[in-house]
This record gives structure tokens, C-alpha cells and sequence, in this order.
């Protein structure tokens, strides 16, 4: 396995007061590096294991158990056993589009993640493994996302592709909604009522690309982190995020 170094989020994680810890969403061919490792009941969302993440394990997930059928289509390219049923679940039943049209048009355009490999693993970030790393998740409040936004923006010019998007899908969609991972991107996450409801109230998600997270462990002093508009947040909050 080549080697390629993992950012040190240390200087953002202590600036913006994390106190979540950064997940990774991984396509790798082993899964043993990432033990302890759980796997998912048919038909079980992905962020039900929110909890388990944060006792620092691993979801494992492969094309014969993937938990709900969301999850199957976006990480695994799975196909509805039928479209006909599963559009009218989504327009119908909980009213996500305005018609059937617009829901097949929207399915039609989006595009699920391409596997490398027979494993995708989401847990706690694990630096011997950045090779197979494809997204770094960050659970945070919206004081933090506030700042997170200022940090994607950063390096980010006119012209460059938009440095932050918040894409409609499924909150596992979310995690790697990304056309193309070698981008510097961000993706504002868990805003799928469907999975919401496993997340502590007050946390969202942002998914960033392996560049993206390197731009931002980059900040520095000189920029947002050590300037007067973060401070004065911190102060009305109380002297923290």
C-alpha cells in the first residue's frame, strides 16, 4: 500500500472545539485494519451506528449487507426491485418531490459512488489507512458548520468549482456526494429527516474531500482561526463553540 500522509487535524479540532471526533468513509480491499469493526441488520440506516462511531468502531458495510435499501443504491449501486414502487414511496408516501417526473428525473441524474473495492468502512479516521481514504466526515454544531464554511471558502476563487454544496439525497448519499474526489469540496450532510432522528438535535454533518481536508488542517493563524469575528463567538458563547 502506498503511503500517503494523513493531515493532522490537531490545530482545527482545537481552534473550533470539536468534540466529535472526524470519521472516514473508506473503500478498501481489507477490513481488518479497521476493527473493531460492527455490521448492519437488514434494513438498518447507516447513522444508527452514530453512537458506535463515537466508541470509536467501524461500520462495515459489503453488497450483501448494506442495511437499508438507501444505502444499497448509493454505496452499491443496487437497483429497486421496483423503480414503479419506489418513486411512488418517495413522492407519495413522504412527499420529497413535487411529482413522479421530477423524483425519476432526479434518480436519473444522480450517479451512486464507484466502488474500487468490495468493502466500504465508515468509523473514526485512521491514518495508516489514508490511501482508501474517500471522505472525512465532521459531526458538528452550527456555530462550528459556520466556521467549516469560512474554511472551505478560504482558497477557494471565482471560477473554482463551489467550494461547499448541499445536495439533495439520502443522509448516506451525503457522506460521498462528490463528481470527483481529487476536487477540493464540501458537502453539507445530515439534513435527511429520514435519519435525523439518530443524531443528537443540535449536530449536522459536513463531508469533505481528501483535498478539501487538507486545505483545512492547513488553516492556520492567519486566517479566520485567529482573527476577531471567531474570538467574539466564542466569547457570547461562553468562551468556547
Amino acid at each position: 500500500m502506498v503511503k500517503i500522509p494523513q493531515p493532522d487535524p490537531g490545530r482545527l479540532i482545537a481552534s473550533l472545539d470539536l468534540r466529535h471526533p472526524l470519521l472516514g468513509l473508506y473503500d478498501a480491499p481489507d477490513p481488518v485494519p479497521f476493527a473493531p469493526r460492527v455490521r448492519p441488520d437488514p434494513g438498518a440506516c447507516v447513522f444508527a451506528f452514530f453512537d458506535d462511531w463515537l466508541q470509536g468502531k467501524t461500520l462495515h458495510l459489503t453488497s450483501d449487507r448494506f442495511g437499508c435499501g438507501g444505502c444499497g443504491r448509493w454505496l452499491f449501486d443496487m437497483t429497486p426491485p421496483s423503480r414503479a414502487d419506489f418513486i411512488r414511496f418517495l413522492v407519495e408516501g413522504e412527499g420529497l418531490k413535487a411529482s413522479r417526473k421530477l423524483m425519476e428525473s432526479w434518480l436519473d441524474a444522480s450517479r451512486p459512488y464507484s466502488r474500487r473495492h468490495d468493502h466500504i468502512l465508515i468509523g473514526p479516521l485512521r491514518p495508516d489507512q489514508a490511501p482508501h481514504l474517500k471522505s472525512v466526515i465532521f459531526p458538528v454544531n452550527p456555530d462550528q458548520l459556520s466556521a467549516l464554511v469560512y474554511g472551505t471558502q478560504y482558497e477557494s476563487a471565482p471560477g473554482d468549482p463551489l467550494p461547499m454544496i448541499a445536495p439533495f439525497g439520502s443522509g448516506c448519499m451525503q457522506l460521498i456526494p462528490f463528481a470527483d474526489l481529487e476536487i477540493p469540496q464540501a458537502a453539507l450532510g445530515a439534513t435527511d429527516l429520514a435519519m435525523r432522528g439518530s443524531l443528537p438535535p443540535d449536530i449536522l454533518l459536513i463531508s469533505v474531500t481528501p483535498p478539501m481536508f487538507a486545505r483545512l488542517c492547513a488553516l492556520d493563524e492567519r486566517s479566520f482561526l485567529g482573527k476577531p469575528f471567531l474570538k467574539k463567538l466564542k466569547t457570547a458563547r461562553g468562551g468556547r463553540l
